[in-house]
């Protein structure tokens, strides 16, 4: 990436899952030459030399250039900036944070959710000052390709070994530009898996930098999605000591998912190819109910249909998870909550998975919508259940929503600006009322006494919050957390005296520590990581970033096509 210098099944296993988590730039090169044409299945023969092996990596590399021509994945970077105090802990200072969905159909380009400059602009605000380091977000999305116009001619490759990565058995190759080779081009280490020379990983930087501007180090992660394809998933970028024109060196980490790679089938249930042809019913006898609708059960079924088409769109644009079993897990945890209160909702009741990394809940009507990102950092079920508890005391007090989502027409609008047209905020009075209905739901609950590690996480995330604004900053709820205001207030004085400097009290968890996504079908579940022992309080990591490390495997498809076994994927 270049810089410019200007001016986070059964409930079980949901428990299993918190318990033994809480134990523990502009482009580099120039335009592709690669046709655009969908890329087709090539047989060739398995090479038996070292430059046939680079030979079919640099063919499947163009391949991979033109299919993600066609692609518009949705692409999230989080970075945050360090510093080390004086015992020699790395502390988050500032952050940022990047939305939008990625074009490279001519050339890396990116639509903003953010209604910020997108990854294409190449103007940046000169009204930051003189001395500010702008990181533009396109510079960690072009990390996707090692080089858009990727030859031989231009670079020596050196043979490393063979080596596993999960269960993939990957040609290791260092990779340098040679002395007369355009500027810009990859200099590190890729891993090419020996089946069929996908380019599965590759880490280092571009090189040379141009002027008043940088390449950032990082370490880039493809997953198969598809049959013989492998796509971007996760980009690690991180710099402890580069020296920079502004007197300081540059500290920073950052992590970049891509998702939403196959929208299209995601909502393919509402494409007009598909018609269903109800089997024909018998005629209702008079005697039986009217088929209209009470006022009230009208209000209720107009309310639902807003609520339906906001979560619905949401979903469409690959905001929103797909329902799934994290879903059903988390409404076991509000069931719990309500049936210890003699609260009946009916069938009303649902949980939704909003796939961005900023902490947020909110509520959809009857639909309970929270963060993957506040997830992921969540250490225990106690202190999921305060955050659902607290969106059902909207619910339950009956605090409603604009139903004027229940018309299609405000449906239209494009992506991008998703943000700015669907807002769930709600007025303060309703609140401070959720709250307190909360902590009244939570003392019948089967949590009441295990509130003080709900407290505790409240007290890390105040702590935090002066320096990670971008984390707390919701984009469609009400603010989790301030310098000044936090929810669910009163916990903080149950909750024990929080102390960074003991292994065994885990406040909060590190971003990615709980949920795993799907980057082709944006499912999302439990991560599988194993328990590890803590050797030192450095390692607690609260609300910070970690690298990647996924678990590969291969693709493989049932005779007609179905996924039998996903490429996993548990950031360590």
């Amino acid at each position: 990436m270049r810089i410019w210098r200007a001016g986070f099944l059964s409930l079980f296993c949901f428990l299993a899952s918190f318990s033994a988590l809480s134990q523990d730039s502009t482009s580099p090169s120039p335009a592709s030459t690669v046709p655009s044409k969908p890329p087709q299945t090539i047989s060739a023969p398995v090479p038996d030399t070292f430059d046939g092996v680079v030979d079919r990596m640099i063919q499947k590399e163009h391949l991979f250039t033109a299919q993600m021509r066609h692609m518009r994945p949705m692409v999230e970077t989080y970075l945050q900036d360090l510093k080390t105090d004086r015992s020699g802990s790395i502390q988050p200072v500032k952050d940022q944070y990047f939305l939008g969905r990625l074009e490279m159909s001519d050339g890396p380009e990116d639509t903003s959710f953010m209604g910020q400059p997108g990854f294409g602009q190449r103007m940046l605000n000169r009204l930051t000052g003189l001395y500010a380091m702008h990181f533009l977000p396109l510079g960690f999305a072009q990390m996707i390709v090692i080089d858009t116009d990727l030859q031989k001619k231009y670079y020596d490759f050196t043979f490393v070994r063979r080596e596993f990565l999960g269960e993939i058995r990957c040609i290791v190759i260092d990779v340098q530009p040679r002395q007369d080779a355009p500027p810009g081009r990859f200099m590190g280490r890729i891993w090419v898996e020996d089946q069929d020379y996908n380019v599965v990983r590759f880490n280092g930087t571009y090189y040379p930098p141009p002027k008043a501007s940088y390449y950032l180090h990082f370490d880039s992660w493809r997953l198969n999605m598809r049959s013989g394809a492998w796509l971007p998933a996760y980009i690690y970028s991180e710099e402890s000591d580069m020296k920079t024109t502004i007197g300081r060196p540059l500290h920073f980490r950052a992590q970049t998912r891509l998702w939403g790679y196959d929208l299209k089938g995601l909502n393919k249930n509402t494409e007009f190819t598909q018609i269903l042809v109800d089997s024909a019913q018998s005629v209702n006898d008079k005697s039986d109910a009217s088929a209209d609708a009470s006022p009230i059960a009208a209000q209720r079924m107009w309310e639902r249909q807003a609520e339906d088409n906001a979560v619905e769109r949401l979903q469409k644009i690959g905001l929103m998870a797909p329902p799934g079993d994290v879903d059903k897990v988390l409404l076991t945890v509000a069931n719990n909550i309500l049936l210890t209160n003699n609260i009946d909702l009916g069938s009303d009741l649902r949980c939704r998975i909003l796939l961005t990394s900023p902490l947020e809940s909110f509520t959809i009507g009857h639909t309970i919508v929270i963060s993957r990102g506040l997830l992921d950092v969540l250490p225990d079920e106690a202190s999921l259940a305060m955050v659902l508890a607290h969106e059902l005391g909207h619910i339950v007090l009956g605090h409603g929503f604009d139903t004027k989502l229940a018309f299609n027409d405000r449906m239209f609008f494009p992506d991008e600006n998703s943000f700015q047209r669907l807002d769930f905020k709600r007025p303060a009075s309703e609140e401070e009322a959720a709250d307190a209905k909360a902590l009244e739901l939570l003392k019948n609950s089967p949590y009441k006494d295990k509130l003080g590690s709900a407290g505790l996480f409240l007290k890390a995330l105040q702590q935090s919050a002066p320096e990670l604004p971008n984390l707390i900053r919701p984009h469609l709820g009400n603010s989790f957390a301030s310098s000044k205001n936090i929810r669910m207030a009163t916990l903080l004085a149950s909750a024990p005296q929080l102390e960074p400097q003991r292994t065994d009290q885990i406040a909060a968890l590190p971003l990615g520590g709980r949920i795993k996504l799907d980057p082709w079908s944006d499912q999302v579940e439990l991560a599988k990581a194993r328990p590890v022992a803590l050797s030192s309080a450095r390692e607690k990591m609260p609300f910070e970033i970690t690298p990647f490390f996924p678990y590969l495997t291969r693709l493989t498809e049932a005779s007609g096509g179905e996924k039998v076994a996903l490429t996993t994927s548990t950031p360590k």
